[in-house]
């Protein structure tokens, strides 16, 4: 069960010609740090030490260990596991799922010093050269996310082997922590200018409007990547798959912090921290210190005040023996590394598999600043690779934040 399967059709849509946006998702645990935040501001340590002695914690191998107060990177891990979820919500009513993978795998560089977050998503379908018992199971190369399946730990190890990013905490939430950290919020607004669905991820809207969404809806909002809108009398299946999937969780972000920097209801905030033990799980190294330092620093950060990447990718298409597939885009992925991490990067042990299917070791010499459509010094980027710009704007037919 090491990848997850998906229709034929689904894999043709994920196919398409994709983009590398700036913007991406951060999900439910900067919405915990703005809401601890809030907690803060009346008092309430002993009441703080509480909820996080409930929240479950894994010990990670392969995570490297840093000074308090230095500069740090967390992988945030979205996990599609579907403990804890019942059938009826929604989740996976297509095909029945084992296993877990990772969903969304993002590593957050935080400088404490300058109140600094950079986020880099790396895409679930990247081919990625596997080590040890991975090796074992799904062959020299896999998908990104299906290194998860072995736990944590594994992904972590493969990160670092593949790309040479110390990974010094780590924050799994899973479908269930996410639809409950949004029902106790009581719901995020958002408008759809049409009827929509996606039958893969549960979505349907049968009528237009600002509605309140609950957290399996919100759920299936941020999990399509079929999304399609009815339109002139039928139904039109939107393109880009996963990429425009990225676009519309960037909308949902902005209704879901909006909301949780509103709500300072004691009742609410409650509910909200009480729900987060049943989906987070967060590395025995992190302590509740840090987490309090961490949301005091950054408890008035927006979305727009997070610079955000994705890895520069090439589409593959359907790569035999792997299915739909991406392909690291060097050397504008080391140049965006080396931008983020700078001399924290180490040398890939493991380097990732090149079109060739050849493991291809980065650059050892780029430019420290990011990438741009024309590439690492100037050289012209692949026909198939993600392009900057193409997902900065909201198309008409994607749900947007809204006011009820």
């Amino acid at each position: 069960m090491g990848t997850r399967r998906r229709d034929a059709a689904h894999d043709r849509h994920l196919g398409s010609r994709r983009r590398w946006s700036r913007k991406r998702k951060i999900l439910v645990p900067l919405i915990a740090l703005v809401v601890l935040a809030a907690v803060l501001a009346g008092g309430g340590y002993a009441y703080l030490r509480y909820r996080y002695d409930q929240i479950k914690k894994v010990r990670i191998a392969a995570e490297h260990t840093v000074a308090v107060g230095a500069p740090f990177n967390m992988l945030v891990i979205g996990s599609d596991s579907r403990a804890g979820v019942k059938a009826a919500t929604g989740v996976g009513t297509v095909t029945t799922v084992g296993g877990q993978r990772s969903d969304v795998t993002m590593v957050f560089h935080v400088v404490p010093a300058t109140k600094k977050i950079t986020i880099l998503s790396l895409p679930q379908t990247t081919l990625a050269q596997m080590s040890g018992t991975l090796r074992t199971q799904f062959g020299q190369f896999a998908k990104l996310n299906a290194a998860y399946n072995d736990g944590p730990t594994a992904l972590v190890q493969t990160i670092q082997d593949n790309f040479g990013i110390p990974i010094n905490h780590v924050v799994q939430v899973n479908f269930a922590g996410f639809k409950n950290a949004v029902n106790a919020l009581g719901g995020i607004y958002m408008d759809f200018k049409y009827p929509s669905k996606d039958a893969y991820s549960g979505l349907d809207i049968p009528t237009p409007g600002c509605q309140l969404l609950n957290g399996t809806q919100a759920l299936a909002v941020v999990r399509s990547q079929d999304f399609q809108y009815f339109e002139t009398g039928q139904w039109h299946l939107t393109p880009l798959g996963d990429l425009a999937r990225i676009r519309r969780e960037d909308s949902f972000l902005k209704a879901l912090v909006d909301t949780a920097k509103s709500k300072l209801n004691p009742l609410q905030i409650n509910a909200f921290l009480g729900s987060l033990p049943q989906g987070i799980v967060v590395d025995k190294t992190f302590s509740l210190g840090e987490m309090v330092n961490l949301a005091e620093s950054f408890h008035s950060i927006t979305p727009g005040s997070i610079k955000s990447y994705t890895l520069p990718a090439i589409t593959g298409g359907n790569v035999p023996g792997y299915g739909d597939s991406l392909f690291v885009n060097q050397p504008a992925a080391q140049q965006l590394l080396v931008s983020i991490f700078g001399t924290e990067l180490t040398t890939p042990t493991t380097p990732p598999p090149n079109q060739t299917l050849q493991p291809e070791p980065p650059p050892t010499s780029v430019s420290p600043s990011i990438p741009t459509t024309s590439g690492a010094g100037g050289a012209s980027q692949p026909a198939n690779a993600y392009s900057i710009a193409e997902l900065d704007t909201t198309p008409p037919y994607d749900p947007t934040p809204c006011s009820p």
